[in-house]
């Protein structure tokens, strides 16, 4: 929206043409969000205090979560609040990609939002039944994913790019559908899993989410594309200025979320930034480097598969509890410690992703 203004602006006034460059776009979309999140978080944490939207806490969990019960929750609304209007103030708004992703952005968090109301105002313990939350979460993934295949040019947007080998793809044809809506929801429920500590999902998403927009940048870049020898999107590059605005509003969340939490994201949050970031690993063609930068969710979501599936069929559990960060809370870790070790394990896993850049 803004950059139209400026547009108009920069025929009386030169110095308006700076924000023509796709790079001053991004961190004002950052800033911009980082301020939203600034001026609206202590506003809105005393609102959800006087309602008495706090968070439920597992009986079967830490001895130690028990002083996190009554918390504010339903905080995701503030993340996604500065994520939408910073990507609305600073982005092209003619470019496509970035419809795409705001649209599975907010379609997971009404999911996320539905969930949380149902849980916390209606004291529906159980929330949205799980097939209703995999319904509508199908639903929103398919169609995403069915506007990004009936829209790709060329093949390369259906394909599986290989990170680290040079001209490695598969082509998918149609079933890209299929990986575009796996990535979207499985990362949607991955990073819904994780969140389970103070901090413990908001910082890995805003490591991978702003590694992925270096990766939006190139990709969509010409000139950047052909000297790293990847392939050229157009378009693409657009998905940077949301990568950093979910880079500040998750920066400005956490602000309020570190340890001892001042709020939690709640599912209108954590379903939602995965969903995001899911999406934007598709548009960028970077769906196996997400599952690499996004380790942590991984892993966190396999430790629930391994645990459940175990105990059904051995009637034994491989970890004390999972997620598997509270397997770590009962081994005796403290809960700063669980989350400071899973950031930087993230960083590492980020470093990792961008080398495939120029390892080839």
């Amino acid at each position: 929206m803004l950059l139209y203004l400026t547009q108009y602006l920069a025929q009386f006034e030169s110095g308006f043409n700076v924000f023509n460059y796709l790079t001053m776009r991004a961190i004002m979309g950052a800033l911009t969000a980082l301020l939203i999140s600034f001026i609206i978080g202590p506003r809105m944490i005393k609102r959800l205090q006087v309602n008495q939207l706090g968070q439920p806490v597992r009986e079967d969990g830490p001895e130690t979560h028990l002083l996190k019960a009554g918390t504010p929750t339903m905080g995701g609304t503030l993340i996604l609040a500065a994520i939408s209007i910073s990507t609305v103030l600073w982005a092209n708004l003619e470019n496509l990609y970035v419809w795409i992703v705001l649209f599975v952005t907010l379609s997971f968090g009404v999911i996320g939002y539905v969930d949380d109301y149902k849980k916390l105002v209606l004291q529906n313990p159980a929330g949205i039944s799980a097939k209703q939350k995999l319904f509508w979460q199908s639903a929103a993934a398919l169609v995403a994913a069915v506007a990004l295949y009936v829209t790709a040019t060329d093949d390369v947007q259906t394909s599986l790019l290989i990170p680290y080998f040079k001209d490695l793809a598969i082509p998918l044809g149609m079933f890209q559908v299929v990986v575009t809506y796996f990535f979207i929801v499985g990362f949607s429920n991955a990073v819904n899993l994780t969140d389970g500590l103070d901090g413990l999902a908001i910082m890995p998403t805003v490591l991978v989410g702003g590694a992925l927009g270096i990766f939006a940048y190139v990709t969509g870049n010409v000139n950047f594309a052909s000297y790293l020898d990847i392939p050229y999107v157009a378009g693409t590059g657009e998905i940077l200025v949301f990568c950093t605005a979910l880079a500040g509003a998750g920066l400005g969340f956490l602000w309020f979320n570190t340890y001892p939490a001042q709020v939690f994201m709640g599912d209108i949050g954590a379903l939602s930034l995965g969903a995001a970031l899911g999406a934007v690993a598709v548009v960028v063609r970077q769906e196996i480097v997400l599952a690499i930068m996004g380790g942590v969710f991984v892993v966190e979501t396999l430790s629930v598969i391994i645990q459940v599936a175990s105990f059904k069929l051995t009637g034994k559990r491989v970890f004390r509890m999972a997620p598997l960060h509270h397997h770590f809370e009962l081994k005796g870790w403290a809960e700063p410690k669980v989350i400071v070790r899973f950031w930087i394990i993230t960083v590492i896993l980020v470093l990792i992703g961008l080398a495939s850049l120029k390892i080839r």
